[in-house]
């Protein structure tokens, strides 16, 4: 058996702990530390699995352990900084989204990256949630026919009064760009995976909840090389109909020549063929931590591909096209127009 990658985990905050708990799973792979600028928070953190050391310092945790690969779970600001310590250790890295603050850090990250010889992968995990996964393999074999709309309705219900994200992740509510920077990007990654290139976008964003800086609702159009289109249409403050608002965040549609499969709020499919009764579409998945167990799929991918020697479809340089798409929806946001990408 090939010996496990040794991997040190860099931010000790809510969504860390869905990458912990991955890497406890996998079998190829080890946690050996972790890092946190609250000293106390990674301590106990690390406590959760037995043989791993914490550290206040990222720095002192790279020289010291000198781990495999780097996962970073940090907020955006830090990225580009950690990305360099790594980089200039020739240590592989994974970074959460949003990959940086604007396009233009997020090309500096990527260029860091790639100067000091190492991969680096976004932590892009909701096109793995096993929904995604199987609506695109219902594609690939041809269920839909050709694929020709796709839709998203964004209801997760977390955005609501003056403490919205206050518990989970505060820095929400002083992000000067939240539902594109921070949750649709996920749809943008997950758009391209299911239906092709964007070619371009129009939209309108609006702010609904005044105790956050940035927007949080919106309705945004697609169009992609395919000749398909698009709709995403979030807001954060209502709800969607599920026992977990959090599992899918709201539910998604595609619609093809042959028929149309259609994404619930409790995880399940349904495909309806032209001309024939809508019918719940059997699969298997997992309803544990987030997303259907979206981040274990990412982790174990990302795995994988790195130690095979093979670039993986969320590697650094190819996902700034992502960025590029969300860049492009703001711009349609302020000037009112269609963007061409």
């Amino acid at each position: 058996m090939a010996t496990p990658t040794r991997v040190a985990l860099i931010g000790c905050g809510y969504f860390a702990e869905f990458h912990r708990e991955a890497w406890h799973r996998l079998s190829d792979a080890e946690l050996v530390g972790v890092c946190d600028r609250d000293e106390a928070k990674a301590r106990a953190f690390a406590e959760r699995t037995a043989g791993i050391r914490a550290y206040a310092d990222a720095a002192n945790l790279l020289d010291e352990i000198r781990p495999d690969l780097v996962d970073i779970a940090t907020p955006p600001a830090s990225h580009l900084g950690l990305v360099k310590l790594a980089a200039e250790r020739a240590i592989p890295v994974i970074c959460q989204k949003p990959l940086a603050p604007t396009f233009a850090e997020a090309e500096a990250l990527v260029e860091t990256a790639e100067a000091g010889g190492i991969a680096l992968v976004v932590h892009e995990n909701i096109r793995f949630a096993p929904w995604h996964q199987e609506i695109h393999r219902l594609i690939q074999a041809g269920r839909l026919g050709r694929p020709h709309t796709i839709a998203k309705r964004l209801r997760p219900g977390d955005g609501q009064g003056p403490d919205a994200y206050l518990a989970r992740q505060p820095y929400f509510q002083t992000m000067e760009r939240f539902l594109v920077h921070e949750t649709a990007i996920h749809w943008i990654d997950t758009f391209r995976f299911l239906m092709g290139e964007v070619t371009g976008v129009f939209a309108r964003l609006r702010r609904l909840n005044p105790a956050i800086r940035g927007e949080d609702a919106g309705v945004i159009l697609f169009e992609f090389a395919g000749g398909g289109s698009g709709v995403f249409d979030g807001n954060r403050l209502n709800e969607h109909v599920s026992d977990n608002l959090r599992r899918t965040m709201g539910e998604l549609w595609v619609e093809g020549e042959a028929g149309v499969v259609r994404l619930a709020g409790s995880g399940r499919l349904f495909f309806k063929p032209h001309g024939g009764a809508e019918r719940e579409h059997d699969y298997a998945w997992a309803d544990r931590h987030f997303a259907g167990d979206a981040v274990y799929a990412t982790q174990r991918y990302i795995l994988q591909q790195l130690r095979a020697g093979t670039t993986p479809a969320n590697g650094g340089r190819a996902y700034l096209r992502n960025l590029a798409v969300a860049d492009a929806v703001y711009r349609s946001a302020e000037r009112g127009r269609w963007e061409a990408i």
